[in-house]
């Protein structure tokens, strides 16, 4: 070797380990989402994520900085494979339903991450001095089902739904189901236990989408 060739080697050795954004914030998720929000410290994520502070400082500002992008990183790397269950056309109503909460089951009890949900994980326990992270988390949830709700009015108006179909009514019973599978999964239910409940929905769905029809007889 070289002389040259040997002071680029002593030189490339000293130099300090690049910052990866995408591996820091799957360890930051991880964190946030095992731990929750508020008891996840900026000294915790240091050590998770093997970066100093000051660099995790200058990549995302400060710990919200950083939580926000963790959020980020879920919808884009985790929600994304339930979610575009619902952009396809050649699945009816109510396969598409019951992969999309199969796919949720699926993510919730993955052992290579923290059990449920983490936006619901990660708000537990919220003070007031999180009042601006608790309220971004809600408008998340809400996201998920204001997205449903659009789902079946677009199924409604293509004839895929019957039109007497209350989507708001299905859009929260799913949200509502789906945060239920959150909470079993965080107490150690099981894929199989959690899929066994799906197919009691499944089995409900031809009433489901009637249950407006009632509804609106009764009143």
């Amino acid at each position: 070797m070289s002389t040259e060739q040997t002071a680029l080697v002593r030189k490339s050795r000293g130099r300090p380990k690049q910052f990866d954004r995408g591996t820091a914030l799957s360890k930051a998720l991880n964190l946030f989402w095992r731990h929750g929000y508020e008891a996840t410290s900026l000294a915790d994520l240091v050590e998770a994520t093997g970066a100093k502070a000051p660099t995790l400082y200058a990549e995302f500002g400060n710990k919200e900085g950083l939580f926000r992008a963790a959020v980020e990183h879920y919808l884009k790397n985790f929600y994304e494979k339930s979610s575009c269950l619902l952009s396809r056309t050649d699945l009816s109503v109510e396969d598409t339903v019951g992969r999309y909460l199969r796919a949720i089951v699926e993510l919730f009890t993955d052992c290579d991450t923290p059990s449920g949900c983490f936006m619901i994980s990660a708000s537990s326990g919220m003070s007031s001095s999180s009042a601006d992270i608790a309220e971004m988390l809600r408008a998340r949830h809400l996201s998920q089902e204001r997205t449903l709700f659009e789902y079946f009015e677009k199924k409604k108006h293509s004839g895929d739904l019957t039109a007497a179909s209350d989507s708001a009514l299905l859009a929260k019973y799913l949200a509502c189901t789906i945060q239920g599978f959150s909470v079993q999964a965080r107490d150690g239910a099981s894929a199989d236990e959690l899929n066994r409940l799906i197919d009691v929905v499944m089995n409900l769905w031809p009433e489901l989408t009637k249950a407006t029809v009632v509804s609106q007889a009764e009143h």
